[in-house]
């Protein structure tokens, strides 16, 4: 990029809570483009990484994992009223660092919501209770004890995050390509109203990384193109989606919940066990993994469309996620071990040669059948682009950008999700380092070339119900 825009000025203090493959990614780009002093930056962090590049930037580093007894201790004296705590850990509770942050003033943003060690997976702990549905419930919560005050944005990373705003984009394409007047969609049953006008039932986030390397995994060796504590994490979370209106019977496994909104089901089974079929411009078809992830559950809820109390419409949505290939290699291998983690961690980055990583939302069942718009990001032009990235964490780290410098310009907002904030501003600010970003419509349905080997019992009449789609 010829030239690098500061998009608003900052005066407080920011901290950061983790330092992996975002937190360093993401430095270089606040420093970029956000007016603050590096002095003004503290990491606070579980290990070593990222040492050598905050001293290049002249960060203060300090390496003290955060744990339920000692993080008011480590972060109080770090934060006041008008500083930013940017929350790019694992292990460490979401709900705990925004209540201390609205106690101190300070804005705040993560990419996930987080619990405590083992929240995720203690098999004492009921499957309902481990599900990003309920971390989000308990977020949401917040929005009663915690009411208006400094503005937390949580959850906004590439997906979830920035998937959010491709959606409304692509609805409005969508609109555009069909003659139908979207008008000025600006509230949560606008956009409910206008994704049942255009007949979507139902969203991938459909994703293709195909970025190899030129030092391949290893036995015993956990390889990813970002952390693999966090995509172990979600990895062993069960397979959540947001669930449509229109679906007429629940997956195999399949459980509702019996709290909230009701918006989403989830499996008695891992996401990194489960797999769906889907589509991507480039990759075409393919099976994907369906991880849990905020977005399924945020963007049913958004775009429920109500008559009265009752929901009318509500697409499903759920993650599809084919990763490198290595990665693929290392979750089977995970699986092989009864979902116990590989003693050996790799991330990649240096070690890439080639590839892309294809990200976008598939918006599906309408009159042109699918639609899918996202990133084409290359680790060519991402190395280009920023330091210290990957195609991968580039998607992410320019989300977290955005989401902060929203953030600033928006500081008394209260408890926000990415389906609620300026959807236009944030692809304004993430646009030049995505890559190509294309639309494009598919004939493909997951019906597609089935029956072909094997008969299958599939219902023919809806080809984009789920039980369609689940492989």
């Amino acid at each position: 990029m010829a030239e690098h825009p500061v998009h608003v000025a900052f005066p407080g203090r920011l901290v950061f809570v983790g330092f992996g493959s975002i937190g360093q990614g993401v430095l270089p780009l606040i420093l970029r483009h956000v007016g603050i002093q590096p002095s003004r930056v503290t990491i606070v962090t579980a290990d070593d990484a990222g040492r050598q590049e905050a001293a290049e930037y002249g960060v203060k580093f300090v390496k003290h994992a955060l744990t339920q007894d000692n993080f008011r201790q480590m972060l109080e004296p770090l934060l006041a009223r008008g500083d930013f705590l940017l929350n790019l850990s694992v292990d460490v509770s979401t709900i705990a660092l925004i209540k201390l942050a609205h106690e101190k003033g300070a804005l705040y943003l993560d990419t996930c919501i987080e619990p405590w060690p083992g929240g995720y997976t203690d098999p004492n702990t009921p499957a309902a209770q481990r599900t990003n549905y309920a971390l989000r419930q308990a977020a949401l919560s917040l929005r009663k004890s915690h009411p208006d005050g400094p503005t937390a944005l949580i959850t906004h990373g590439a997906n979830p995050g920035l998937v959010s705003h491709f959606v409304k984009q692509a609805l409005l394409n969508l609109a555009a390509d069909a003659g139908v007047d979207a008008g000025n969609p600006r509230h949560r049953e606008d956009w409910a109203a206008l994704s049942h006008q255009l007949g979507v039932r139902t969203i991938h986030i459909a994703e293709r990384d195909t970025q190899v390397a030129n030092v391949p995994k290893k036995l015993n060796e956990f390889v990813n193109t970002w952390s693999v504590d966090g995509f172990v994490s979600e990895g062993a979370q069960p397979a959540e989606l947001g669930w449509g209106v229109h679906e007429k019977q629940l997956p195999p496994h399949g459980r509702e919940f019996d709290f909230g909104s009701r918006c989403a089901i989830y499996m008695m089974q891992p996401g990194a066990g489960t797999r769906v079929r889907t589509w991507t411009p480039k990759a075409g078809a393919f099976h994907g993994f369906l991880i849990t992830h905020g977005e399924s559950i945020s963007l049913a809820d958004f775009l429920s469309h109500h008559d009265g109390d009752k929901v009318v419409a509500r697409p499903t949505v759920h993650y599809a996620y084919h990763p490198c290939n290595d990665a693929v290699l290392s979750v089977h291998e995970f699986a092989g071990r009864n979902w116990r983690l590989q003693e050996k961690k790799r991330i990649l980055n240096e070690e890439i040669i080639d590839g892309i990583d294809e990200l976008g939302v598939l918006l599906a069942g309408h009159k042109r059948n699918a639609y899918w718009y996202g990133s084409q990001l290359s680790i060519q032009e991402a190395r280009k682009l920023a330091p210290y990235n990957s195609a991968t964490s580039l998607q992410v780290c320019v989300a977290v950008l955005a989401g902060l410098v929203w953030t600033i310009e928006n500081p008394q907002r209260g408890l926000v999700e990415p389906d609620d904030i300026d959807f236009r501003r944030n692809l304004e600010i993430c646009m030049p380092y995505l890559g190509p970003v294309v639309g494009a419509y598919t004939d493909w349905t997951p019906l597609h070339d089935r029956n072909r080997l094997f008969e299958e019992d599939l219902d023919k009449t809806d080809p984009w119900q789920f039980r369609n789609v689940l492989v």
